[in-house]
């Protein structure tokens, strides 16, 4: 691979998204399409300038994908504005957890019954393609923390915890392809890679988050210092929460999200009741040194300049990662296999588990409809399906797993990427600027 050329060819891309950030909003198609696009062009499939291997490669791609996630995650805790304590939360727990594992379930069954998969492997695969896309999935999240749609609040709360929820199937998949522990019965699956890593990762996410978001508050309030560092904050609590989860054998990901929500729940309790506009309005009232000090002002500047730090993160690495899963496409991948069963997973296996997991609940048919749909799978997929051969996925398995997952994921940015913007407009035509389901709950 020519990573002079990548280097090139990201760069080229960054500076061609600044120049036409206008023109492109205008566009019927998100851009990952395009990222995805010029990723097809640099490899195989055309002039196969990049030539990468997701199998060989896992290792390197692991880690890039890591990075990729763990941003978003920080920044979908951040977007998400709402008391854990509150009902609204209901619906992203019930996709995260009920829908994530009846499509860990459906896939499993399409793996052994229709793939002829190994249980072990079809669990895996299940896991792998079961979590929605934090990063690509954008256009349908919330658009700013006040944003208490329940259709973009369910579908970003469900990005950010079920790439957590994920791990417990991942690892369970390996072991039972005798690749990790789990235990007689599984007793070591359930009080390990269950319950103790994701209450760990919850847990210290949440507490780092608030522990080093007071400290800041603290210097910036009393003595004027810490100003100006929300760049160095966003990366460091990214980078605390995360490797200290790990640390402790619990779930990164999922202490990241809760890191960025705990320092979102801190500005929350400063201006708990204002509305946006005052918010916004408030932050704009004076210079950013003397807004990041001011006592009532603080919170709410310390969130918002750790947000826009981070999503500008977010779509460098969205750029970065979407190229290279295009330039990893090749006709191999492209197997009968994947043909029936893609199908399958996005418009049967996701609606069926998101009409299972919402049951009762208060969404509107469209938004049952639509939240069905925008099932996006993307870098977290990738990130799964690395980890798992670094772990001691059989060759062979590792290339049927590839080629299900790698055409899952270009399918979904693709035909996601082309019904977004005309299906979120007449969602957003057919509602009251003030309807009284917008609260999540």
């Amino acid at each position: 691979m020519n990573f002079d050329l990548l280097f090139v060819v990201v760069g080229l891309l960054l500076v061609v998204m600044a120049l036409s950030a206008a023109l492109l909003k205008r566009l019927p198609l998100t851009t990952s399409i395009l990222y995805l696009g010029v990723g097809l062009l640099l490899g195989p499939f055309a002039s196969g300038m990049v030539r990468l291997d997701l199998v060989e490669r896992a290792s390197l791609l692991e880690r890039f994908t890591e990075v990729a996630v763990i941003i978003s995650l920080f920044t979908a805790g951040l977007k998400l504005r709402l008391p854990f304590s509150d009902e609204g939360w209901r619906l992203p727990l019930r996709l995260a957890l009920l829908s994530m594992a009846v499509t860990v379930g459906l896939v499993t069954l399409a793996g052994v019954f229709g793939l002829g998969l190994p249980l072990g492997a079809a669990v895996l695969l299940g896991a792998v393609l079961a979590p929605t896309d934090p990063v690509l999935a954008s256009d349908v999240q919330t658009e700013h923390p006040w944003d208490m749609d329940r259709l973009r609040f369910s579908l970003t709360g469900e990005a950010g915890l079920n790439d957590g929820t994920a791990f417990p199937f991942v690892m369970l998949g390996l072991g039972l392809l005798g690749l990790h522990e789990v235990g007689k019965f599984g007793w070591r699956w359930l009080a390990v890679d269950v319950l103790w890593a994701v209450g760990g990762g919850i847990g210290i996410g949440a507490l780092l988050g608030t522990f080093v978001g007071r400290i800041v508050l603290y210097l910036r309030r009393e003595h004027k210092e810490a100003v100006g560092t929300d760049d160095f904050l966003a990366l460091g609590l990214i980078a605390l929460s995360y490797g200290g989860a790990l640390l402790i054998h619990a779930y990164g990901f999922l202490a990241v999200f809760a890191a960025g929500a705990a320092l979102r729940s801190i500005e929350r309790r400063h201006t708990e009741g204002a509305p946006a506009r005052v918010v916004q309005r408030m932050l704009a009232e004076g210079e950013p040194e003397e807004v990041a000090s001011h006592r009532e002002k603080a919170p709410a500047f310390m969130a918002q300049a750790v947000l826009g730090f981070n999503e500008q993160l977010e779509r460098i690495g969205e750029v970065a990662v979407v190229v290279l899963v295009g330039s990893m496409l090749s006709a191999r991948y492209l197997t009968a296999e994947a043909l029936w069963f893609v199908p399958l997973l996005l418009v049967v296996i996701r609606p069926v588990s998101v009409w299972l997991g919402l049951l009762g609940s208060k969404t509107s048919a469209a938004q049952r409809h639509l939240i069905g749909w925008f099932g996006i799978r993307g870098i977290g997929s990738i990130y799964y399906l690395a980890y798992a051969i670094n772990h001691g996925l059989p060759p062979d398995l590792a290339r049927t797993l590839t080629a299900l997952t790698l055409t899952a994921v270009a399918v979904s940015v693709a035909v996601h990427g082309i019904s977004v913007t005309p299906l979120m407009r007449l969602y957003k035509k057919g509602r009251p600027a003030h309807h009284p389901a917008d609260a999540p709950g």
